[in-house]
């Protein structure tokens, strides 16, 4: 495999962005199948316009990886995102953390986290959290490997439908940002 380039996404990569995540979603979420639920979702959140304009919010961040010029991942966060459920002030949220089913179990993942936790703490927070669907046990074993503790059991629902979540947080160290 090429050298793996972790970077800043541009407005060049929404398409991309955009379709990688549709199929990271489809991939984890659609367990059973689509159904219009998942479908309306997924268009919703990954059209290149919605990327778009993720991209040009100043407090999300998105970061790439690339492999010989191909998208595999991304991580995006969302800075002063306060969660009902956290009291420290000044935390970022970890939206997203996705990598194509092909390339997991490589670092990739690690890499992406790393340079998103390090985008959070240079823009002030203290601390980085994330909801993680509970149906997703990868993800559910990373996050606590990677010194993320669960913080709660929140729900989200979209498109009608609830859904258990954890929610898991790191302190991030300023000084080392």
């Amino acid at each position: 495999m090429s050298a793996i380039l972790i970077r800043p996404a541009t407005a060049e990569d929404a398409l991309c962005v955009g379709v990688l995540g549709m199929q990271v979603f489809l991939d984890t979420y659609a367990t059973q199948g689509i159904r219009t639920s998942i479908a309306t979702e997924a268009l919703q959140a990954f059209s290149p316009n919605t990327i778009a304009q993720l991209l040009a919010q100043p407090n999300v961040s998105l970061t790439v990886a690339e492999s010989n010029g191909h998208l595999i991942g991304f991580a995006q966060i969302k800075l002063n995102a306060p969660h009902p459920m956290i009291e420290t002030p000044n935390v970022a949220e970890l939206q997203r953390l996705y990598i194509q089913e092909r390339f997991t179990g490589l670092g990739i993942g690690y890499q992406l986290l790393q340079a998103a936790e390090q985008r959070a703490a240079l823009g002030g927070a203290s601390l980085i959290w994330a909801t993680v669907w509970v149906g997703n046990e990868r993800a559910l074993g990373f996050y606590p490997r990677r010194g993320y503790e669960v913080l709660g059991e929140p729900t989200y629902t979209f498109q009608g439908e609830t859904h258990a979540n954890r929610l898991l947080g790191k302190a991030l160290n300023l000084t080392t940002a």
